[in-house]
C-alpha cells in the first residue's frame, strides 16, 4: 500500500492524518531548508484553520458549481443520464471523528467523541455524519434534471443499513448505493469503483460525471467528466 494507507476494505496501520498538509507545506518551503517546515502541531492547526475558516466549504462549493453547470448542459442531450457520487468527504463529512483523533485516520475500535479515540467504522455505523451542503444541492439538482444518482463507496457491505439511513436522513435520494462486496479488498479505490461504473454503462446509463475527494474515486474512466473535491486530511490510493 502506498502513502501510509492500507488497501481499500482493510484497516489502516495508523495513516498520518496530517500527511497531505505536511507534504504540501514541505513542498512550499523547498528542499534547501531556508524555512522551517511545520511540525505536527502546526500541520494540525493548518488543517483546522482551512476547515473552520469556511475556505474548505467554499472550495467544495466551487467544484460543485462546475459540476452543476456541466449537468445543465449535458443532461437534456442524453437519454439515460447518470451521476456517480462518492460518500465519505464527498457526500457526508466525517470531520467530527477525525477532529477528536487529532486528524488521524483510525479505522477500527470504539468511538468516543468527547475524548477520543473514535474508530471510523464505528462512527459511520452511528449514522451521524452531516451532508456536505454543496454536494447535497448538486445531487438534488441532478435528480431534478432527470439524472439518476448513484453512490459508490469504499465502505464495507456491513455498513449498508447505516449508510443508507444516514444519507436518507441528510436529504439524499438515489437509484442505488454500491458498497464494497463482502470480504472485498482492493489495492486502489479505482480498482473497485471503475468496474462498478462500467457496469452502470452496460445497463445503458451515460455517466455524465463522477465526483469524489480522492483521485482514486475518479480514475479508471466510464464517466464523461470528473470533479475532485478538496481533502486536507488524508490520501487514499
Amino acid at each position: 500500500m502506498r502513502e501510509g494507507s492500507d488497501e481499500v476494505g482493510r484497516s489502516p496501520r495508523g495513516a498520518s492524518a496530517w500527511l497531505l498538509a505536511f507534504t504540501l507545506a514541505f513542498a512550499a518551503t523547498g528542499c534547501a531548508g531556508k524555512r522551517a517546515v511545520p511540525d505536527l502541531h502546526q500541520a494540525r492547526e493548518q488543517v483546522e484553520g482551512y476547515i473552520d475558516s469556511g475556505r474548505y466549504s467554499a472550495d467544495c462549493a466551487a467544484v460543485a458549481a462546475q459540476a452543476r453547470e456541466y449537468l445543465d448542459h449535458r443532461a437534456p442531450q442524453v437519454k439515460k443520464p447518470a451521476a456517480v457520487f462518492d460518500v465519505d468527504e464527498t457526500s457526508l463529512s466525517n470531520w467530527p471523528a477525525y477532529r477528536v483523533n487529532g486528524w488521524a485516520r483510525i479505522t477500527a475500535g470504539p468511538c468516543d467523541l468527547q475524548s477520543g479515540p473514535c474508530g471510523l467504522r464505528t462512527w459511520q455505523g452511528m449514522a451521524q455524519s452531516k451532508a456536505i451542503g454543496s454536494t447535497l444541492e448538486l445531487a438534488r439538482h441532478a435528480r431534478g434534471l432527470g439524472v439518476a444518482v448513484f453512490f459508490i463507496t469504499g465502505r464495507p457491505a456491513s455498513l449498508r443499513e447505516a449508510t443508507e439511513r444516514n444519507l436518507r436522513a441528510e436529504g439524499y435520494e438515489w437509484e442505488r448505493v454500491i458498497l464494497l462486496p463482502e470480504g472485498g479488498s482492493f489495492k486502489s479505490a479505482a480498482d473497485f469503483k471503475a468496474p462498478e461504473r462500467r457496469k452502470l454503462t452496460e445497463e445503458g446509463y451515460t455517466i455524465l460525471l463522477t465526483i469524489g475527494d480522492q483521485q482514486s474515486d475518479l480514475s479508471g474512466g466510464y464517466a464523461e467528466r470528473t470533479f475532485k473535491l478538496p481533502n486536507p486530511v488524508y490520501f487514499l490510493p
